[in-house]
């Protein structure tokens, strides 16, 4: 059984809520940070043509925000697609809590994206990757802003649904074994992967309507990197079912993986990916409000989980559910590969409020940064570690 933990609103329930007030008034959906992952989420978000909704850009730089919203908002009306209202929020500080509360409070939001970075401009990885070949040493940069963002959250008392975008595999349970509120989603990682399938499967069985090739997939960002970039699962069973119209498929993983492996910009236009998850999400959540559509996902972070796990939004009755897909694979089966692949990235544990790295990237480290990595941070020196890998680490390397 799933444990929801703290959150002040179950998932389910601020979905019902919202189910109650779509009839009443616009969504209003609030994009925190307007980098390359909001920008493209605004982009998309226009092209839907839903007048039902409006949108809150937030962030501190009111000029940047304008140019980005403006360039958007003229590319939408050239496509004849400009229905969605869009108002920006500048002066929001995401270093400091109170400045996002009254943000928060003022705009009321039915759904908030944050896709605010506190070391903007770079893709973590790009330094990470060759050298250390994991992505977890940089969970207290990608945790910072959210856990402000909740504190934020919770003292308002709000009930809106929150998606978060950096690395929610490792961060969303970090936030939810220190007692905190946190977000309801994760976007991308997992969800990057199961595209590559859908048309390395078709490929194999010379499918021709790919989007019909269903995956059900559990495991964390380690797994979506390796596999994206090398084509191999560096030895670890992969916990994946794969299914057209209803009938099982069994093609060789390896070959299938391996696959998977194909050119991609290693830019900002990668965010495209995370920028569309979180449109799936937002349109997911929507289907099955509005539509009464049943919905499935592969999410990181839901419900606090560690890892990367499929989910379905079910909208066929009247009150939506929302639950860890587990007709193929159970829920501890799907924890123990997730757990498994996210020690390759790093991560040996998290409890507690604190993260445990690996004894293998502290000696990485230690080998390629010429640094000292601690074992263990604890929730209250997540500023203080973030601070030494943007000085040690990131600007020392760029």
């Amino acid at each position: 059984m799933v444990d929801r933990g703290v959150n002040m609103y179950r998932l389910e329930e601020k979905i019902n809520i919202l189910k109650q007030n779509v009839s009443k008034r616009r969504v209003k959906i609030m994009i925190m940070g307007l980098g390359s992952v909001g920008t493209y989420l605004l982009d998309y978000l226009m092209s839907a043509k839903d007048e039902e909704i409006e949108i809150f850009v937030v962030g501190r730089n009111q000029e940047k925000m304008v140019s980005d919203v403006n360039i958007v908002r003229v590319a939408a009306l050239i496509r004849n697609q400009n229905r969605t209202d869009i108002k920006i929020v500048s002066d929001v500080d995401f270093n400091h809590m109170e400045s996002i509360a009254r943000c928060i409070q003022n705009c009321q939001p039915d759904i908030i994206v944050n896709s605010s970075r506190a070391y903007s401009g770079l893709k973590y990885g790009s330094i990470s990757w060759k050298k250390i070949r994991a992505y977890g040493i940089w969970a207290p940069l990608s945790i910072k802003y959210i856990r402000n963002i909740m504190d934020a959250y919770e003292k308002v008392g709000s009930n809106a649904i929150v998606i978060h975008t950096s690395y929610s595999d490792a961060v969303i349970p970090w936030l939810k074994t220190a007692g905190k509120a946190y977000p309801d989603f994760g976007s991308g990682n997992i969800n990057h992967l199961i595209p590559r399938i859908q048309f390395a499967v078709a490929e194999e069985y010379g499918i021709a309507d790919y989007w019909n090739i269903d995956v059900t997939y559990a495991v964390s960002h380690f797994h979506d990197v390796v596999i994206s970039k090398e084509g191999q699962t560096e030895h670890v069973r992969q916990l994946i079912d794969l299914r057209y119209h209803n009938q099982k498929l069994e093609p060789d993983m390896d070959a299938i993986f391996r696959a998977c492996k194909i050119p991609m910009p290693v830019d900002a236009k990668r965010n495209m990916m995370n920028a569309s998850s979180n449109f799936e999400i937002i349109q997911g959540i929507l289907s099955a409000i509005r539509e009464g559509k049943k919905v499935k996902l592969h999410c990181p972070g839901i419900f606090g989980e560690i890892g990367g796990y499929p989910v379905m939004i079910d909208g066929t009755n009247t009150q939506i559910k929302v639950v860890i897909e587990e007709t193929y694979f159970d829920l501890d089966a799907m924890r123990k590969k997730n757990r498994e692949s996210i020690y390759l990235d790093g991560i040996e544990e998290i409890r507690e409020g604190v993260l445990f790295y690996t004894d293998e990237l502290i000696e990485k480290c230690k080998t390629a940064f010429g640094v000292s990595l601690m074992k263990q941070v604890a929730f209250e020196d997540i500023d203080k570690v973030a601070q030494f890998l943007i000085e040690e680490i990131i600007e020392k390397n760029i």
